[in-house]
């Protein structure tokens, strides 16, 4: 059974328990026994080999193997501000962002927006990157910050944070827009009908620089993946 799964509480002298749908899914889904090898990870890097020990009927304990710990990344960390789409697109940009190492996702709030970051749909997200994570092979979770304003976000950004916005009319993105001394970046993508004047002036003013990802107009998603593609 190569299955991963996700460890929501920590391991203890070599011992640690999947409980709730993690174990669930093991047991009535994939209809895991005693004995049988499964990989799990805790979302903070490490991953081991583990045996399943016993079943109960909510939780799963398992012995865990050598751990082995996820490469360190070479780029600088990203976090992607994105006016959310609709729907299924929410989904498939997660899955994608997860896959891409992008380590953070927040919501972003603006003036035309199409969809709302609600309590249910930032808990859906951060199943949908849990779901990548494990698909996908990843050990770290993406984060999924809450909702926030450009003002905000403008307010909250770090020091040496390098912030960029996507805008279909500005020079093509390049690795030089990303100062030396820069400690991460945090890429603004905005919605379905673009950032309002007014928000495009509010960043213009804090500095945050433009730049273009080819000569058509991109989907937000489309848009978002593009970004993560080039900066991670």
């Amino acid at each position: 059974m190569s299955e991963r799964f996700f460890l929501s509480s920590a391991a203890c002298a070599g011992r640690a328990v999947l409980e709730g749908d993690e174990a669930r899914h093991l047991v009535r889904v994939l209809r895991g026994k005693v004995g049988d090898m499964v990989r799990v990870f805790d979302g903070s890097g490490i991953e081991w080999p583990a045996r399943v020990v016993t079943i109960g009927r909510d939780e799963v304990t398992l012995e865990l193997g050598e751990p082995t710990a996820v490469a360190v990344a070479t780029t600088l960390p990203l976090t992607l501000a994105v006016a959310l789409p609709k729907g299924e697109r929410q989904k498939w940009l997660i899955e994608k962002l997860t896959e891409l190492g992008v380590a953070r996702l927040v919501p972003l709030v603006t003036l035309r927006g199409v969809a709302e970051a609600t309590p249910a749909a930032i808990e859906r997200l951060r199943r949908g990157v849990l779901e990548a994570c494990k698909q996908s092979g990843r050990n770290t979770l993406m984060g999924i910050g809450e909702p926030r304003s450009i003002a905000e976000l403008l307010r909250e950004r770090p020091d040496a944070a390098r912030m960029l916005v996507a805008d279909p009319g500005a020079p093509l993105l390049e690795a030089a827009e990303l100062q030396p001394d820069a400690t991460a970046v945090i890429a603004l993508v905005g919605p379905e009908g673009g950032f309002a004047a007014e928000e495009l002036a509010v960043l213009e003013a804090a500095g945050v620089v433009r730049v273009g990802l080819g000569p058509h107009i991109l989907r937000v998603e489309t848009a978002a993946i593009a970004l993560a593609a080039r900066l991670t």
